[in-house]
């Protein structure tokens, strides 16, 4: 299933990366919007390309009309409703001990101390330890100022029975051998997961992805369902009191969905559904066979692909979906209306459409109002995409109704009614690593009064992974006074003081230059693109170009220009290597006008296409040659490249050329 990617929120294309040699044809992969349009009726935005789903051999296409789902979904969540509310009344479950701390953060905040953290946050004043997490992470843990305990005094969760869950979900995970705590990592990240702190995970690998899902999963369900057991007794209550008017009942908040996890694809959607019906264990579970046909798709098993491309592509790769599920008793239902939902599961790009729709009578964001658990997987393929759509969507996290949707007031939690729903919010992001954006999101909204850890690897660096071909790398330090001025600066650099240097390189017997200049951000790919097409100093010189909207017939082309030599330059972007990962020929030198997000690209780049070419004769180890251009700005993407150890000299310490071999 090809990758699937759009810019801003408004246009979607998709590609398929290479297979082998060659890239194969782009194709539109993105199914019909129907679990969006199940909620709000949503039509496509104008001028979006018509999605296509590629065909499987033996599989039916699923065929629907969508207007008609609208209607019966709304007709089953009434009827459902009423048989809903008598699950209730009946309901049993026991209360929570005053240790629970869902009863500390949620249920029965102190108030004086919430207003005295609340003050502290206000004000920017945190607590702030540090501590490592055995050699290779070390953990930063915030909590407001005013806070009385110790961060030092939690430990790390190595046991189920450790952990505060419903007795029901304890079973569950004890009878599906749950096995999220079997590292240090993952005990570490527990105790703030399951304590309601906010956690901003810099280490998500492949090998430990299954268990943070699982992890996030079993806390969404026990948040789930332990607001589910307090809406019980007090309707218990409320249903057995002489008078209901004297009691002051605060257990909800303004609307029912409480959970949003937030994910990158559809495949991902569906494991985390998984992993949702793992730690539930429903006895039914409605509309699912309909969930797994829209989000689901065979697994991409080309061993020609990287490991993680494989683990973010494969499958359903779909990147614009909206849906939500709804939790009674004994029943899990798949696309249940949005307003009688307990989870929601999305894209950012998926709620950015609903959230800024032109149209204002299909514009919303109420459904988000009482979000309390926010979780964030593949932030780094977020980031990838488009980090605003991610904005957006915390930006309307925890706001004021524009309509009632039938809120019962008096029952609302007092926190909400104060406006204060976002420093209670708990959120997740996990991410295989950070960047400055996500830095700025856990700084400006994750606002926990129960405090925050940001965890970050150790890094050794991917250079050392290249060090052994014998081929020049050097990093050259510009002069840059601030990150709104870095572009300006980079681009002066770059066409003064690297660019003449290889306008004047010698030409190679075979007559192909074979110069790769990768390019991480797409505008200043287009301001150099612009340059090369204009500029007097590069008339003489022939260069091609791929990024991530260029078609197969121009990737093919650009490919062969470049291997014959016709091309001397080719500008080739981070997204392209993101969503193609082409493996190109002919790379005989590479300059990095940025280093990459990805430390894994670097390797690439190097090792896989400049070692290439030595391997094969191509070149010269002593002609070939890295140049990568860094300022003191890039130091979260220089540091997994040339590891923690260095880079802090490389970035501000005496001199600005760095040479590794």
């Amino acid at each position: 299933m090809a990758p699937f990617r759009g810019r801003g929120g408004r246009t979607s294309r998709g590609g398929r990366g290479g297979r082998g040699e060659e890239a194969e044809e782009v194709k539109p992969v993105v199914k019909a919007y129907s679990q969006l349009l199940q909620s709000f009726h949503q039509d496509a935005d104008p001028g979006e390309r018509k999605a296509k789903r590629r065909k499987i051999e033996a599989e039916v296409p699923v065929v629907v009309d969508e207007e008609q789902e609208v209607q019966d979904a709304l007709g089953e969540e009434e009827e459902e409703e009423d048989q809903d509310e008598e699950a209730v009344e009946n309901g049993t479950e026991e209360l929570h001990s005053a240790t629970d701390p869902f009863e500390i953060h949620f249920a029965n905040p102190d108030d004086n101390e919430l207003s005295q953290k609340l003050k502290a946050i206000q004000g920017n004043d945190w607590k702030v330890e540090k501590s490592p997490i055995e050699t290779y992470a070390s953990k930063s843990t915030s909590i407001p100022s005013c806070a009385k305990h110790d961060m030092s005094q939690k430990k790390r969760i190595k046991n189920l029975s450790d952990l505060a869950l419903k007795e029901r979900l304890a079973r569950n995970l004890k009878a599906t051998g749950a096995t999220f705590l079997s590292s240090e990592l993952e005990q570490s990240i527990a105790v703030h997961v399951f304590d309601y702190q906010d956690v901003l995970l810099g280490d998500r690998t492949i090998s430990n992805a299954a268990a943070l899902r699982s992890m996030a999963s079993a806390h969404a369900v026990n948040h789930i369902l332990k607001g589910r057991d307090k809406l019980v007794k007090n309707n218990e209550r409320l249903n057995h009191a002489d008078d209901a008017t004297e009691l002051d009942v605060r257990d909800q908040g303004y609307v029912r969905p409480k959970v949003l996890i937030l994910l990158e694809t559809r495949q991902m959607a569906a494991n985390y559904a998984e992993a949702i019906i793992e730690a539930f264990q429903p006895e039914q579970q409605e509309n699912k066979k309909r969930f797994v046909d829209s989000f689901t798709a065979p697994l991409d098993d080309r061993e020609t692909m990287p490991e993680d491309y494989r683990e973010l592509f494969g499958g359903n790769n779909d990147n614009s979906f909206l849906t939500a599920l709804k939790f009674t008793r004994k029943t899990l239902k798949f696309y249940s209306a949005f307003y009688n939902s307990d989870v929601i599961l999305a894209s950012p790009l998926g709620l950015r459409r609903i959230i800024e729709n032109e149209d204002s009578k299909k514009r919303d964001h109420d459904f988000l109002s009482s979000i309390e658990v926010c979780i964030v997987d593949q932030a780094d393929a977020m980031q990838m995409q488009d980090w605003t759509n991610v904005e957006v969507v915390f930006n309307h996290l925890n706001l004021e109704l524009k309509e009632t949707h039938g809120c019962d007031f008096s029952r609302v939690r007092n926190w909400y009614l104060d406006g204060n729903a976002k420093y209670l919010r708990q959120t997740i992001l996990f991410s295989v690593y950070l960047t400055p954006e996500m830095n700025r999101l856990y700084n400006t909204s994750m606002l926990n009064i129960a405090g925050k850890a940001k965890i970050t690897p150790t890094y050794p660096g991917d250079i050392n992974d290249t060090s052994g071909l014998g081929i020049k790398q050097t990093f050259l330090r510009f002069d840059s006074p601030s990150p709104p001025s870095d572009p300006d600066a980079r681009f002066k650099f770059f066409t003064t003081a690297i660019l003449p240097s290889l306008l004047c390189l010698p030409k190679s017997a075979d007559n192909a230059q074979g110069i790769l200049i990768f390019i991480p951000s797409y505008f200043d790919f287009l301001r150099l693109r612009n340059f090369f097409a204009t500029s007097t100093q590069t008339q003489d010189i022939s260069f091609g170009a791929i990024h991530d909207y260029s078609d197969v017939s121009s990737q093919r082309r650009a490919r062969s220009h470049f291997v014959s030599g016709r091309h001397s330059f080719l500008l080739y972007t981070q997204r392209a290597h993101h969503f193609f990962r082409l493996k190109l020929k002919g790379v005989k030198r590479v300059v990095l006008y940025g280093v990459p997000d990805n430390p894994v690209f670097y390797r690439e780049l190097v090792e896989g296409f400049l070692g290439t070419s030595v391997n094969e004769g191509k070149v010269d180890p002593v002609e070939a040659g890295v140049r990568a251009v860094f300022s003191r700005w890039d130091g979260l993407r220089m540091e997994r490249v040339v590891g923690s150890a260095r880079v802090k000299g490389m970035l501000g310490g005496v001199g600005d050329t760095f040479d590794f071999v």
